[in-house]
């Protein structure tokens, strides 16, 4: 298929049924794109369509991002994941504020944190209207099946075909639709399973429908085991019902985010309270669980400590918080983290 017929076919589909009004296609400017796209790395638009509202009626323009703290940043990220995601942003936005003007060229764009190659390519496809292709997750399932690409799309080889081959669909014109056509495509027709093959702009010739083998392209990730880290999360609590609270590092899993402190084991945990002259009047461990990330499964047990209210512990300054639970909106916490405190309070108005 000559790439005018691809695109016009793609066009068309998305002229009758392509997705027209999500947030962020309204009032189209480089910011929101960015926020968009930076928000849908590795997240469902359904999920997103909430945090982006939510982000720009705080957030409206990118000035405000880069002005505001970045725990305010990572507080509506907050359940979105992937928080390294938000820490770019802040950093982005603060850089783009001071050099004057939101960049416009590929090199500029991917120079900054946070901007891949595909990020890049939509920011100045659809914010722009200049000609770059894209190859986001969904992108590349619709090409690898269209062309029965063989191989995991991870791989640089396959990765480097996947995107000669969208460089040459890609158009001069109407560069906008077409960018939000193929992402469309991908997500709303050419997903993952149950494809909908039939409804497909490109079904009549698409190799990987005309050899009954849709389900093989593109190929998985190679499966590889996870390790398994085991921890224990320390949930103290005070005379007056305040929880200590702790920032994390701002590199690594939940970055900069607030967290309870972490231990190897409960005894580890009892003895930091007891270094701190943290008398402990009773204590209990919630029954373990496990949060997956992508490389790793980490095994948590949360140990709740209550103590008298501390009158003599030095903390680090503003690295450690006593926080009342109701008032924990106002902080960036991880989801696993959030819905813990939420249930030993539960517990507690049990017993």
């Amino acid at each position: 298929m000559a790439p005018s017929v691809f695109q016009q076919n793609i066009l068309d589909w998305f002229d009758r049924h392509g997705r027209k009004d999500l947030p962020w296609q309204k009032d189209i400017t480089p910011y929101r794109v960015w926020l968009s796209e930076t928000m849908l790395q590795q997240t469902q638009v359904a999920t997103v369509i909430g945090y982006f509202n939510a982000f720009i009626e705080r957030f409206p323009d990118i000035e405000s991002l880069a002005q505001a703290p970045v725990d305010d940043v990572l507080h509506l990220w907050s359940g979105l994941g992937y928080y390294a995601r938000a820490r770019n942003l802040h950093k982005t936005a603060q850089l783009v504020v001071e050099k004057g003007r939101f960049p416009d060229t590929l090199d500029e764009l991917v120079a900054l944190p946070g901007i891949g190659l595909s990020t890049a390519g939509a920011i100045l496809s659809i914010a722009f209207k200049k000609s770059h292709p894209i190859l986001d997750g969904n992108v590349k399932r619709v090409l690898a099946r269209f062309k029965a690409v063989p191989g995991w799309p991870g791989n640089s080889s396959v990765s480097k075909e996947l995107w000669l081959l969208s460089a040459h669909y890609t158009p001069q014109d109407r560069v906008a639709d077409y960018t939000q056509a193929m992402m469309d495509l991908g997500a709303t027709l050419c997903t993952r399973s149950r494809p909908a093959c039939h409804a497909c702009p490109l079904k009549d010739n698409c190799l990987a429908r005309l050899t009954d083998n849709i389900a093989a392209f593109p190929a998985p990730k190679p499966a590889k085991s996870l390790p398994v880290k085991h921890r224990v999360f320390l949930l103290l609590r005070d005379s007056l019902n305040r929880i200590l609270l702790e920032k994390r590092p701002p590199a690594g899993i939940w970055g900069g985010l607030w967290s309870l402190p972490e231990f190897d084991s409960i005894e580890t945990a009892v003895d930091w309270c007891s270094e701190r002259n943290m008398p402990i009047i009773n204590q209990k461990p919630m029954a373990a669980r496990r949060h997956t990330f992508s490389h790793y499964h980490l095994d948590f047990t949360t140990l709740i400590i209550e103590t008298d209210n501390p009158t003599n512990i030095v903390m680090e300054a503003s690295q450690t918080v006593w926080y009342k639970a109701g008032q924990t909106y106002n902080l960036g916490i991880a989801a696993p983290i959030k819905l813990l405190l939420q249930q030993s309070t539960i517990e507690d108005n049990d017993d």
